[in-house]
């Protein structure tokens, strides 16, 4: 919705929409490079939800939560200017 919004290029692939968030300031650069990974994560989320290894799940979310909760806080700071 933020890349449709601010009229940004369109991604060819869900890695590309954290990189063009990251071009555009929308996230700190190298963040964006360091979150891509978890377009893989999304996808496995959605497309794959009756087959997730919880244990697998919860490796990565114990792992990441860090960032997940970065990523949340950028997109909120975003949203406030709206």
């Amino acid at each position: 919705m933020i890349i449709s919004r601010e009229k940004l290029e369109r991604p060819e692939t869900y890695q590309e929409v954290f990189l063009i968030l990251g071009e555009h300031g929308i996230l700190p650069e190298d963040f964006a490079v360091k979150f891509t990974p978890s377009a893989g994560f999304r996808n496995l989320l959605v497309h794959m939800y009756a087959k997730i290894d919880i244990e697998k799940l919860y490796y990565y979310l114990q792992n990441n939560i860090d960032d997940i909760e970065q990523f949340g806080k950028y997109i909120a700071r975003y949203l406030t200017k709206y």
